[in-house]
């Protein structure tokens, strides 16, 4: 019988093709006009559509056959438990979705869910570099000369040799610390309590209990951990402060790991030179954030990750682990509920 297999999300006609090859047995299901138009590259959530009656039905037909999706419905994610009877496996286009699935109670329901971690490790640890680099090499102060036109010469500041911590060491921490240790940076990592990691970049790590003896007189600070009860707040004032006079922060992960106020304070005393974020507290940043009107932070719209080669690499995720799921192999990237990622 035919495996029905549901992709939610818009992709390329190369990507469905390789889909529809893992196996004859799989019918997939993917209908673009009914699903959100896409407004950039790699655009999972697009702007949605105003479906008429039959594009409806039809929509709701498929996901009634669905009994694996690439992607949640964007019509009424919440509902997929009740209108999604045959699904047993959701592969998500998002490495982090702890978030998503709490938000829509869906972290409850009997449902396989795996994520995409490794997909967005390369743009993330380049994002991070660019970042760290941006601050470390004053540009900021150099485009200020550049627009009054004044010729002043000066000392700068060398990335090599100085000491990075990256929390979180999952496929983007990995990348994270292989970019910077390529560059001459000695790289400090941080991770879960009773884990041993073996990543070649990383000059020592420590678990998240022991961050304070990592964090101190750090020059960089790059986070790419999940979000979960551990680590949210984890970055407060005092550990802001534990970090080297003009340190850099960046942070690919989570907005709620940082306490943001804390962070405009330490970046408005010049404590910190400078941050570099894709993730806040509230997203959209609210326009009365002061961090918009900071000349020392960089504002990225949750977008780092995202390049056009992404839905390629997803893609190659969810084949891979289809493979498994035929064979009745464990998949890879399954979302542990206990853990939160």
């Amino acid at each position: 019988m035919a495996i029905p297999v549901l992709v939610a999300s818009p992709l390329e006609a190369e990507h469905v093709r390789a889909i529809e090859a893992v196996d004859p047995r799989l019918e997939v299901l993917y209908e673009p006009d009914l699903l959100p138009v896409p407004r950039f590259p790699a655009d999972h959530a697009g702007t949605p559509r105003d479906l008429p009656a039959a594009g409806l039905r039809r929509w709701r037909e498929m996901l009634r056959r669905a009994q694996v999706s690439l992607d949640f419905d964007w019509w009424d994610p919440a509902a997929m438990p009740a209108n999604c009877p045959e699904l047993r496996w959701v592969q998500s286009t998002s490495a982090g979705v702890g978030q998503f699935l709490r938000r829509t109670g869906l972290i409850d329901a009997d449902l396989v869910v795996t994520t995409a971690a490794g997909a967005h490790g390369v743009p993330l640890a380049e994002f991070a570099v660019m970042g760290v680099l941006h601050f470390v090499k004053d540009v900021p102060g150099l485009r200020r000369s550049q627009a009054a036109r004044r010729w002043e010469r000066h000392a700068g500041r060398r990335l090599a040799g100085s000491r990075l911590v990256v929390v979180g060491l999952g496929g983007i921490g990995r990348r994270v610390a292989e970019a910077f240790a390529a560059l001459g940076v000695r790289v400090t990592g941080v991770g879960r309590p009773g884990r041993s990691y073996a990543i070649p970049a990383l000059a020592e790590t420590y678990p998240y209990p022991e961050i304070d003896a990592a964090l101190a007189g750090a020059d960089a600070l790059v986070l790419a951990c999940p979000l979960t009860a551990e680590t949210e707040g984890l970055i407060d004032a005092a550990r802001l402060h534990a970090l080297a006079p003009g340190a850099v922060v960046v942070n690919v992960a989570r907005g709620p790991v940082v306490d943001e106020p804390a962070l405009v304070e330490a970046l408005a005393s010049g404590h910190l030179a400078g941050a570099c974020l894709d993730v806040f507290a509230e997203e959209p940043l609210p326009a009365g954030s002061p961090l918009w009107a900071m000349d020392n932070v960089i504002v990225s719209p949750h977008s780092a990750a995202t390049v056009p080669a992404e839905n390629g690499l997803v893609t190659e995720i969810f084949t891979d682990n289809l493979r498994r799921w035929l064979a009745g192999r464990p998949l890879h990237n399954r979302f542990d509920r206990e853990r939160g990622y």
